[in-house]
């Protein structure tokens, strides 16, 4: 089956310097940077963007993170735990917004 999404584009990641190379380095720089042990393990870490992947639908840092945090010594019921938390973080921040619906039925209904 064809999708837009080409899981072979992932395997490209690294080419998107090809038009700007400068701008690449510093971010995968950064990026590298970012993933390394801190204050928080790299495992953590892992298993954070696999959560924030869910939440921005990224099909790609939804492939790698699943490896990812795999390789990294996570089992099945930790990254669905994490793919939990990333649902209830993103339905109560919509949820929230609903406050803003209830003011505005009530001004106008006054």
């Amino acid at each position: 089956m064809k999708t837009y999404y080409n899981p072979e584009d992932l395997k490209k990641f690294s080419n998107v310097g090809e038009f700007e190379p400068n701008l690449a380095k510093k971010f995968f720089d950064y990026y590298g940077d970012v993933f390394k042990d801190g204050a928080l393990t790299a495992r953590e870490k892992s298993l954070i963007a696999l959560a924030v992947a869910h939440t921005v639908q990224c099909p790609y840092c939804i492939d790698a993170y699943t490896v990812d945090t795999l390789e990294k010594g996570c089992d099945e019921a930790q990254l669905m735990e994490a793919v939990h938390v990333a649902v209830a973080i993103r339905g109560g921040a919509s949820l929230v917004h609903s406050v803003q619906m209830m003011n505005k039925v009530k001004e106008v209904a006054m």
